[in-house]
Formats: C-alpha cells, structure tokens, sequence
C-alpha cells in the first residue's frame, strides 16, 4: 500500500507503533520500524540523557526511520528538543499542548510533525499550526485522553471531512480488521498502543504486560477528568481515585493522591496495586504477549483478508 503517509514517513505500512510512556524504548521502536511501521520512541518517560541514549541505540541498531513523541507539558522540553535536533530525527509527534508552541521551529529544522488531538477543534488548529499530519485518538484509547469521550468510530470521519492534511487512526485499534475499519472512515495509517505493549521488546515490567493479557471486558476505566483524563486498569490505585471522585474530590486532593512517578511505579516498576496503569480498551481481546514484529505481519495479513473478503460483498 502506498498512499500518503507512507511517502511522509518512507515506511512501507500505513501502522505507527504510538510513544507510550515507560513502554515505548529503542528494542521496540526499532523492532515495529524493521518490520516496515513506523517505531517511536516515547520521551515522555524520560530524561533527556536518557533520551540521547535511546536515539543513538536505536540508530545503532536500526536503519529505518523513526520518530519521537514528545509531550508539549513536558518541563524540560528545551533540552529535549536540543537531542532531536542533535540526532537529526526526522519525525516527532507532540501531544497535551497547543501544537503552534513548537510546530514552526521543528519545520524550520526540517523535522515531518504530527499533533495528537482528540476533537474537531484542536484538528483545526494543529492544521493552522502547519502540522504534516494529525493522529485523531479515539476515548477508548490507554493513556491521557480527551475529555469528550469521543470515540474513534464517530472521531475519524469528522475529522477527516474537516481537514486537509492526512489523518491518522488511534484508539481501540489492535487488529487488521480495526484498522481496515479506520480506512473505511477515511484514515490514511493507524496508530497502535496497547497491542504493543504487550510485545517483546516493550520496555513495560512483566507483570504489567501479564496484566494487559489478563484483561477482561470492562477492565479500564477514564478517570481524572479534573485533571488529565486518563485510561486505567482498574486496580487498588484506581479503586481509591474512584471512590474519591465520587465523593467530590477536588483537583487539589486528587493531585496529592495521584502524587509523584505513579505511572513508572505501575507500568515500568510492576507495582500492580499502588501504580497507575495505562491501557486502552482494547487490551480485553489481547490473550498473549508476542514479538513486535509478528504482531505488525500479522495485523498486515488480517487487514488484506478482510479487505479481499468485504470486495465479495454487495448491498
């Protein structure tokens, strides 16, 4: 398949591999990108040294292309911009802030941008912005949110009709027949999270990974909407954040709960009652933890499957 994103990003699937945090190192990016997707490394979860060195392994390691997401609320983000530039990488996505606050300088550098929005609205401006392309996310994704729970299948086609730039697919998406789904509505790649968390080369703790797989239905829930929305796994840490907002906690109090390095307690530490785990909805029909590069072929052979199959039928 060629369209679009594939020349923007020179891959040859329309599939990104999103930059989760505390799951999204070099082993996996590189691992998605030799497969022929596009592999991100998550800089949200990191230092920039730390950064430095997860884009050096990565080029070390791989020769394809790759990308960087890089959330806009990040404190430290100047020093993290100095190692994208200093590794010359080509792409970066930004996601939880206004994409016009770094969009033109990244442009200037020659780096392709992408903006995570999750409404009609921020679509607008990230395309105002001057922004290659948008990842439109879906409610049902892991992770940070939007606060209309909007999902992906109402999302996309709104999306798509309003902009002009290509649109990309996230959230609820683990499969070639989602994804087929999502070019039915008019995207042209997909971003997928939660399907590779639960692979090899995932930087997730163990027990993190054993907990996506466990996962049944109904077993994440949007919560914070006070302060971030975010998607978890329901566990003792989100069972206290569930009983304090439905008694009224404020912002303030659920800051003081949610306090300090939760997410890498939970996600990289493998503290599955204290820590907050990020997942999508999706993780329901994830039964098993494989190699990054076997989950992209065979999302690749459901997806022309399923398409040869829907070209027999007929209204």
């Amino acid at each position: 398949m060629q369209n679009r994103i594939t020349d923007l990003f020179k891959v040859k699937y329309p599939i990104i591999q999103a930059g989760m945090i505390w799951c999204s190192g070099w082993e996996l990016a590189s691992a998605v990108s030799k497969a022929g997707g596009l592999g991100i490394i998550g800089a949200g979860s990191m230092y920039p040294e730390i950064l430095d060195e997860q884009i050096a392994k990565f080029k070390a390691n791989c020769s394809g292309p790759f990308a960087v997401n890089l959330p806009l609320l990040y404190p430290d983000i100047e020093k993290h911009l100095e190692v994208i530039i200093k590794h010359q990488t080509p792409i970066v996505f930004t996601s939880a802030g206004n994409p016009a606050k770094l969009t033109p300088y990244l442009k200037q550098k020659g780096i392709i941008v992408v903006h995570v929005i999750s409404n009609l609205k921020f679509a607008l401006k990230a395309q105002e912005a001057g922004v290659d392309a948008v990842v439109a996310e879906g409610f049902e994704a892991g992770g940070h949110n939007g606060k209309e729970e909007t999902t992906t299948l109402v999302l996309i086609p709104q999306i798509v009709d309003s902009v002009g730039v290509p649109v990309i697919a996230a959230g609820g998406i683990g499969s070639g027949r989602a994804m087929l789904a999502a070019f039915a509505l008019g995207a042209e790649a997909v971003q997928i999270g939660s399907r590779f968390v639960a692979s090899v080369e995932s930087s997730a703790h163990q027990n993190f990974k054993d907990a996506v797989v466990n996962a049944k239905d109904g077993a994440t829930q949007l919560s914070l909407k006070q302060l971030t929305p975010v998607r978890l796994l329901k566990n003792p840490f989100y069972e206290k954040v569930a009983e304090a907002e439905a008694r009224g906690a404020t912002p303030e109090e659920l800051k003081d709960l949610l306090g300090k390095a939760r997410a890498k307690a939970g996600m990289f530490l493998g503290d599955l009652e204290e820590g907050e785990l990020e997942i999508g909805q999706i993780s329901a029909s994830i039964n098993e933890i494989k190699p990054a590069g076997e989950i992209l072929s065979e999302i690749v052979q459901e997806f022309n499957a399923t398409a040869k199959q829907l070209s027999l039928l007929n209204l």
